[in-house]
């Protein structure tokens, strides 16, 4: 019997060996993940390892899920590289936020540079530039402090208390990234600054 033959005792009609040949074909399809749920290597298998359009091709999903729902704990290596790239991008938010603010704050700035005839008007313009160049300056003290902050990460000393040298709580660098001091130190530094104002 020659390939591709039906065997003599098969009466099908040729419709019916047209749809039996179809569903082989189908099947054969499948095995190879053209479009096969679970291909190996289908286009677009859902669990596909190497699809193009897999729902977890190449872990990068689920990947990029876990980092962005990442938070340092006590019970990892202290200011591990996680750790280090956390704060990183911590702080380089923080500064471009400011960035962006004092952009705005000096554009409100060139479109309130303007004469007022009333007085009043006057006053109240020249009291609401004084407010903004002083949160300018708090402003560029604060980028200085987050460049320092950057500047330690990468010589490997961020996290660390400058005056003791012990390990700053993850959760004070949570709340202020910039923080150089200990809590125990941070309480020691104001208590001296409150004695010589006393003095």
């Amino acid at each position: 019997m020659l390939v591709g033959q039906w065997p003599a005792h098969y009466k099908l009609s040729p419709a019916s060996r047209e749809a039996r040949t179809s569903r082989v074909g189908s099947n054969m399809k499948n095995k190879k993940g053209i479009n096969g749920v679970k291909g190996a290597n289908g286009a677009n298998g859902h669990s596909a390892h190497n699809g193009n359009n897999g729902v977890y091709a190449n872990g990068s999903s689920t990947a990029a899920g876990k980092a962005k729902d990442y938070r340092p704990t006590d019970k990892e290596p202290f200011m591990n590289e996680r750790q280090r790239e956390y704060f990183r991008e911590k702080l380089m938010h923080w500064r471009d936020d400011i960035l962006k603010e004092a952009k705005e704050t000096l554009q409100h700035l060139q479109d309130e540079n303007q004469n007022h005839p009333d007085l009043a008007d006057r006053a109240s313009s020249e009291t609401d530039r004084a407010i903004e160049l002083r949160a300018r300056d708090r402003q560029r003290k604060l980028i200085a402090k987050i460049d320092a902050a950057l500047h330690r990460i990468d010589d490997g000393t961020y996290g660390y208390c400058e005056e003791t040298g012990d390990p700053i709580a993850l959760k004070r660098l949570e709340a202020r990234p910039i923080a150089t001091l200990s809590v125990e130190a941070q309480e020691r530094h104001e208590r001296r600054e409150r004695v010589y104002r006393d003095d």
